[in-house]
């Protein structure tokens, strides 16, 4: 699985100006990521902090918030948690955002397909 660009707008809220963003994409990033800098341009407030961990081990507190997203061209944007990622970070995005907005990675071709989403469950079949 390799990683490629995608093009995302981020906003405030949906009737927010947006700001577009080239961004990493691949199947091992949970969180999107974006940095701190440009989320607060657009006026995102943090709603949070979570803990995070490098893959070295070193352990950081980052703040989170929920501004829109659009990822490509998508005809809707949705609200995705976002990471407030170092001014100087590469803005990522992750499997969380994309689920959101009804994509999923196609590990083999590298690129965004449609989500195949499935319902959990039991079908119960009607009575005759």
């Amino acid at each position: 699985m390799g990683t490629f660009n995608v093009t995302i707008e981020v906003a405030a809220g949906p009737d927010s100006p947006g700001e577009r963003i080239r961004t990493l994409a691949g199947t091992g990033q949970m969180y999107s990521s974006v940095p701190a800098a440009i989320l607060r341009r657009l006026g995102v407030e943090p709603t949070g902090r979570r803990t995070f961990v490098y893959p070295d081990g070193e352990r950081v507190e980052r703040d989170i918030g929920w501004p829109v997203v659009r990822v490509e061209d998508a005809e809707r944007a949705h609200p995705s948690l976002v990471v407030f990622g170092d001014d100087d970070s590469e803005p990522l995005l992750g499997t969380l955002t994309l689920t959101m907005c009804g994509l999923e990675v196609d590990p083999e071709r590298d690129e965004l397909v449609p989500l195949t989403a499935y319902l959990p469950g039991i079908r119960v079949e009607a009575a005759a």
